[in-house]
């Protein structure tokens, strides 16, 4: 969704630098329309030629043939693939029966898994080695019991696949999920019920993604999610954080610009903003918070792995994301200090109040519930542009040319930040989890975001930043 459109009337115009007392800063324009239209490539059709007159049974794309037992595109195959050799555990926010679309199907794994396996996809048609190819090209579509779906869903079979090798050893191959190469490594997104991990395939994980081989004392790994209260965590170590993970991290935090944002935000003393100006200046903060995305990819350490293509992808998929990450973190005293002041000076009219969607309520529980989760956390620098570059590293996202690549690219700094956060917070070993748990939120919200009628943005923006700026006060 652009937000160069025109403010709505109230007066103002696009300017609304009437009562500021510093001229809107110049900002290079940035080519929104480069990274706003829907440049995603054609999927390839395959051998059956009568998939092109099909749909995927999941999400309604082109299908691309007939994928682990039903006819589906690439991007659910892959998705579905991943899903099932990492063992992966997911979770809806909402009431798990999200509506699954070309569009939309990235929005709640949960949901896109759940009916993967309602359509009847078969893990047991996914190879063993994990390499491209079904495991068996007879194999079709199985129906499986609710009760089956619910502890794949959860969990369960996976821990019991786990606790069934660790008392038999590999002696026996037939589940996709247990091979011996893959069986004991994690991976991101991964929420196996188990504690924690033995490192046996770790090492060879550290060393094809990081570079670097792993210390002997590195010996357990946790697994996102599968933290809870009464969990008996493994005692802080003394340990030293790797150099390779150092330096990669230090490269992430240069290609961040962590100066100041140069739009004006401050106005005079009894000055009334109106709703077009305050839309104005939002407009104003996006562009400077994309041109700075646009910077920063430029910047990034693999910047030269990846076409510019992949990365136009990328960036119009995620930038909302991107934007509402570094808002809630490296600028959030800017955005909930003075930004938060100019909107307390913005009186929405009752007409304003009465039109305002449900859609918007919602958007404005889940930030301010996320504002408080990174207050809490106090993300240092380190911490966000790991979790930048994770997010922003979207294998799932259609029309990518190099998604095995972009998938190694977000291993590797999983585990970089993984490895600093156990590093520094040693004390808090549900940190690294907590971090990632925000990343889905935020790809949620930014969704949500965009079915937000633009008029309705000025009263959005001062009702969350009125009400952390409030509770913060009271910290």
């Amino acid at each position: 969704m652009e937000r160069d459109e025109r403010p709505p009337s109230g007066g103002g115009g696009g300017g609304g630098s009437a009562g500021f007392l510093e001229p809107p800063a110049a900002l290079p324009p940035p080519p929104r329309n480069g990274f706003c239209q829907d440049e995603l490539a054609e999927l390839d059709p395959g051998t059956n030629d009568r998939a092109e007159q099909r749909t995927c049974l999941i999400c309604g794309d082109r299908a691309t043939g007939l994928h682990y037992g039903i006819i589906s595109c690439e991007g659910c195959k892959g998705f579905f693939k991943r899903s099932i050799c990492n063992k992966r555990v997911y979770r809806c926010s909402r009431d798990k029966n999200c509506v699954m679309s070309r569009k939309q199907r990235n929005r709640c794994q949960y949901c896109r898994l759940l009916k993967c396996l309602q359509m009847g996809m078969n893990r047991k048609a996914i190879r063993e080695d994990g390499m491209p190819g079904g495991r068996n090209k007879s194999i079709g579509p199985v129906q499986i019991s609710e009760e089956e779906i619910e502890r794949i869903m959860s969990g369960q079979e996976f821990e019991e696949e786990a606790n069934h090798w660790s008392n038999h050893g590999d002696s026996d191959h037939s589940s996709p999920g247990n091979r011996a190469s893959e069986s004991n490594q994690p991976s991101p997104g991964s929420t196996l019920s188990s504690r924690s991990v033995e490192l046996n395939g770790f090492m060879a994980f550290r060393e094809q993604y990081v570079g670097m081989s792993v210390p002997p004392h590195y010996q357990y790994i946790p697994h996102l999610f599968s933290y809870s209260a009464h969990s008996p965590l493994l005692p802080p170590q003394a340990r030293s954080l790797d150099p390779q993970s150092y330096s990669l991290i230090h490269q992430l935090v240069s290609a961040e610009d962590l100066e100041p944002l140069g739009t004006p935000m401050l106005i005079e003393d009894g000055y009334a903003v109106t709703q077009a100006e305050l839309f104005a200046l939002l407009c104003r903060l996006a562009d400077e918070l994309l041109f700075r995305q646009i910077a920063w990819i430029k910047k990034l350490p693999f910047f030269c792995e990846l076409s510019i293509k992949d990365y136009t992808c990328l960036l119009s998929s995620t930038w909302q994301e991107l934007i509402l990450l570094s808002s809630l973190t490296v600028y959030s005293k800017q955005i909930f200090g003075e930004l938060a002041d100019v909107t307390a000076k913005y009186s929405p009219s009752d007409e304003e109040l009465h039109r305002f969607s449900d859609e918007g309520m919602e958007v404005i529980e889940r930030l301010i519930y996320l504002y408080h989760k990174f207050h809490q956390l106090k993300v240092s620098n380190e911490e966000y542009a790991c979790m930048k570059a994770i997010n922003f590293l979207n294998q799932d996202i259609r029309g990518l040319a190099s998604a095995s690549q972009l998938e190694q690219l977000n291993k590797r700094y999983w585990y970089i930040c993984q490895d600093f956060t156990e590093y520094k917070y040693t004390h808090q070993p549900n940190r690294f989890p907590d971090l990632m748990m925000c990343l889905p939120e935020i790809r949620y919200i930014a969704g949500k975001m965009v079915n937000v009628p633009l008029e309705q943005l000025p009263l959005l923006f001062k009702v969350v930043l009125h009400s952390c700026k409030t509770s913060a006060g009271k910290e």
